[in-house]
């Protein structure tokens, strides 16, 4: 069955606390050298027959409407078998 994954991930400008918690949070659990963290959203979207052109613009629509925030946040869209 077909899958259409959206990764939603914030602006590079936008603060992301919830990564700098996890980056906060990884010496002290012994791992090093992470210089980064973040955080973000995954859509995995499951549909019946051949992913089309028109199903990927409707998914892009979604992605843009309802499934990120366009003023903070990036979305890619892509395929996965």
């Amino acid at each position: 069955m077909p899958r259409v994954v959206v990764d939603v991930m914030p602006k590079p400008e936008i603060l992301d606390p919830q990564g700098k918690a996890v980056l906060g949070a990884l010496p002290r659990l012994g791992f090093s050298g992470v210089t980064d963290v973040r955080q973000g959203k995954r859509f995995e979207l499951a549909f019946e027959g051949e992913v089309t052109d028109a199903v990927l613009a409707e998914v892009e629509k979604m992605a843009e409407t309802l499934l990120s925030n366009p003023v903070i946040e990036n979305y890619a869209v892509r395929v996965e078998s």
